[in-house]
């Protein structure tokens, strides 16, 4: 009987440099049985860098990493069942994907018997089946997403690493990935993955870390992180947005500050943003423009990273 792991990855004072530059800073990283973590962060933030680490593929300057219990460096390869990708993979594009994906079994060291039953229904929960013999050099970006999805599943993944799986994926593709990905964690498998698309992260992360400058600036549960994300942001035009500024100051529950082009960021819950709109009205400032500019979260990573490219616009 297989012994359960309590840790399926460990990750503790991870750090990388590249031409003197911090791309990683005593990065510390849990992931458990069944856990989907998600990680977070503007473009820079370290993301790739961490995860090129925990697969081996770049050697980290500090740190430790176990991957389902075995030390990275004592192993010297990716314990079997452990897989991902990151950035676009790479196929032999005068290959099918058929061809692509029997190749890495092989190459994997994988019996012969059952290989094409193993890489048809890696190919068919992808959403590969119906392109399985066109050559990968006529696929989209998004089929090369799925393509790499597959060549990961191929291994029964009980630790699967994968970067912006959904990056180059459309509405129903991303759905597919999101369940796989569940199904995954349903079976006890541990997930990690990188994304900037938080819909993605908030239907499917159970715990996530967000990074910043090779740093982890906040770790822990998805639910967690709703208690502290500030309220609602959104934007304002007024006639006197001085004034406006004062009244906020004394409204009780409202934080403006100063917005691009001439506007306000307006941070509030509805009652407190209800009660603002009535003040400034009574204050003789006029309201010629209010928008919603973010959810909770979005506001956070805002606040934490400074980047607003982790705000939907």
């Amino acid at each position: 009987m297989r012994r359960m792991l309590e840790c399926s990855l460990e990750a503790h004072g991870v750090s990388k440099r590249y031409d003197g530059v911090e791309a990683l800073q005593g990065v510390d990283l849990t992931a458990r049985p069944g856990d989907v973590h998600g990680l977070l962060g503007p473009n820079g933030a370290g993301k790739t860098t961490l995860l090129r680490v925990l697969l081996g593929l770049v050697k980290r300057d500090a740190g430790t990493v176990r991957l389902l219990g075995a030390d990275l460096d004592a192993v010297g390869v990716l314990p079997g069942a452990v897989a991902g990708f990151v950035e676009t993979p790479a196929f032999y594009p005068y290959l099918s994907g058929r061809a692509n994906l029997a190749l890495l079994d092989r190459l994997d060291g994988q019996e012969r018997r059952d290989r094409t039953q193993r890489v048809n229904a890696v190919l068919e929960r992808s959403g590969l089946g119906s392109h399985a013999e066109t050559t990968v050099g006529g696929y989209s970006a998004g089929m090369r997403q799925r393509l790499g999805l597959a060549s990961a599943l191929l291994r029964r993944p009980r630790l699967l690493l994968l970067d912006e799986p959904t990056s180059a994926i459309d509405a129903a593709g991303a759905r597919d990935v999101r369940a796989i990905v569940q199904q995954l964690a349903g079976d006890g498998a541990a997930v990690v993955f990188s994304s900037h698309d938080l819909d993605t992260v908030e239907q499917v992360c159970s715990t996530i870390s967000v990074l910043d400058r090779g740093r982890v600036i906040f770790s822990g549960a998805i639910d967690e992180l709703r208690t502290i994300a500030p309220d609602d942001a959104h934007i304002l035009r007024t006639s006197d947005d001085a004034l406006a500024q004062q009244i906020a100051a004394s409204a009780g529950g409202v934080r403006v500050a100063p917005w691009k082009d001439e506007s306000l960021l307006v941070n509030a819950d509805e009652e407190a943003l209800d009660r603002f709109v009535i003040a400034l009205g009574c204050g003789g400032v006029a309201v010629r423009h209010l928008e919603p500019r973010a959810r909770s979260l979005e506001s956070l990573f805002l606040e934490l990273t400074g980047d607003p490219s982790l705000v939907v616009s």
